[in-house]
């Protein structure tokens, strides 16, 4: 369906749809590659390749052959530097589609009732009581993903939730406290795991390395992670790279049952909620 024409150029509908996907495409690329070295990175070798064209252009044969080498292998190269960058635009990606809705998904999960139930009051408790000792904590719960390349990264348990388990796994000076407890499919799958650190600056600096690891775990994975706070004993639901601070148990418990009901939406931003009546929202 031909627009109109500039000069020799015949403009048609569906150039225009593709000029507008090929800029929605490089601004979400910037705002995924921004405030960090990935953009300099990018700036870089599109400066590299500007002068490729340039010194091609020109006919300069030695300049031009030494350049041409680095352009061959730029794809390569590309993914290699880029590979965080583009595991996270990939996790983007497959978290934007959302399958919930398709018939094949609702029965299939119709079959599995009961198998993403939790068993959360030993949690809650376990949480209260760590909240009124100051004692640390990092609990991820998974209702879709075993998580076990994360698992892997600690020590595995595979014990039913107890919450004398959460207890001793998070007492200060067990050897496992240090790092997060997976929990899936009514299981503490693992202790002491490593869960990737989130690479926003705009969090502020009363939170700690347990809340970065919170919200770099829901940034990667479908998973909501809670946190309680060693300096503070406050505790926190972190899900999507949102973070909701200071909540009390009643709050907690409500947001983990709306995360493992199908009516649960995901959030784009980070929301620092200070006291229960402030939220302060940070563009992620």
């Amino acid at each position: 369906m031909l627009l109109f024409e500039i000069g020799f150029l015949e403009i048609k509908l569906v150039d225009v749809v593709d000029i507008l996907m090929v800029s929605i495409l490089l601004f979400n690329l910037y705002k995924l590659i921004r405030g960090g070295v990935a953009l300099k990175i990018f700036v870089g070798i599109l400066a590299l390749y500007l002068t490729y064209q340039v010194v091609k252009a020109t006919e300069m044969e030695l300049l031009s052959a030494i350049l041409g080498q680095f352009m061959e292998v730029g794809v390569l190269a590309a993914i290699i530097l880029f590979q965080p960058e583009i595991r996270k635009f990939l996790i983007l990606v497959g978290n934007s589609t959302d399958f919930k809705n398709f018939p094949l998904y609702r029965y299939f999960r119709s079959r599995r009732t009961g198998e993403n139930t939790l068993k959360l009051a030993p949690i809650i408790e376990a949480m209260k009581e760590m909240g009124a000792t100051s004692t640390g904590a990092l609990i991820v719960l998974s209702k879709d993903d075993p998580l076990d390349f994360f698992a892997d990264t600690g020590d595995r348990i595979d014990a039913e939730i107890s919450k004398r388990i959460l207890l001793s796994i998070f007492y200060k000076n067990s050897p496992l406290h240090d790092g997060a407890a997976i929990i899936h499919n009514n299981r503490i799958k693992a202790a002491r795991c490593i869960l990737p650190v989130t690479d926003k600056q705009n969090i502020p600096a009363t939170m700690g390395l347990r809340h970065r690891a919170g919200i770099g775990m829901t940034e990667s994975t479908n998973t909501v992670v809670l946190v309680v706070s060693e300096e503070t004993g406050q505790m926190s639901f972190i899900h999507a790279g949102k973070i909701y601070h200071n909540l009390s148990s009643m709050e907690i418990r409500q947001k983990v049952r709306d995360y493992f009901s199908d009516d649960f939406k995901d959030e784009s931003k980070i929301s620092l909620k200070k006291q229960p009546d402030e939220t302060v929202e940070v563009d992620s």
